[in-house]
């Protein structure tokens, strides 16, 4: 995919709304397409990983010890606990169907987040709702 597609894409995710074009476009240029035919697991609980995802094209399954925690499809981030700490995976991610994935490691995560406080907000944000999804109501 092209730098300039990309940046329209991460322009359109909350995470990075706020971020000028040029700053865009150094992102986009660190990102690496990933394709994963339907039924591939993307990651598996317990692995270790230091990137996340963001769906392009696509519907995954998340699950947890064999319990679907949620259907997430374009635009969604997926991988970001293990991109931030270095942990082994929290849930395992099956693609539903073919999707098309731009990955981002730890490293250019990192230096985003400390060039851009906003990047890091938006990840934060993203993280409390998850949390708050899992509580009961």
């Amino acid at each position: 995919m092209l730098t300039m597609e990309n940046v329209t894409v991460l322009r359109s995710l909350e995470v990075f709304r706020t971020m000028p074009d040029r700053d865009l476009a150094k992102v986009a240029s660190i990102l690496k397409g990933k394709e994963v035919r339907g039924g591939e697991d993307i990651f598996r609980e317990g692995e270790l990983g230091n990137s996340l995802f963001i769906i392009m094209e696509g519907r995954v399954r998340v699950h947890l010890q064999g319990k679907q925690v949620a259907i997430l499809g374009s635009g969604s981030l997926i991988g970001e606990l293990a991109a931030l700490d270095g942990e082994p995976r929290s849930a395992s991610v099956t693609a539903l169907n073919d999707t098309f994935l731009l990955e981002l490691n730890g490293i250019g995560l990192y230096q985003l987040m400390s060039d851009r406080v906003d990047v890091a907000r938006g990840l934060i944000h993203i993280l409390c709702q998850r949390v708050r999804s899992l509580l009961p109501k």
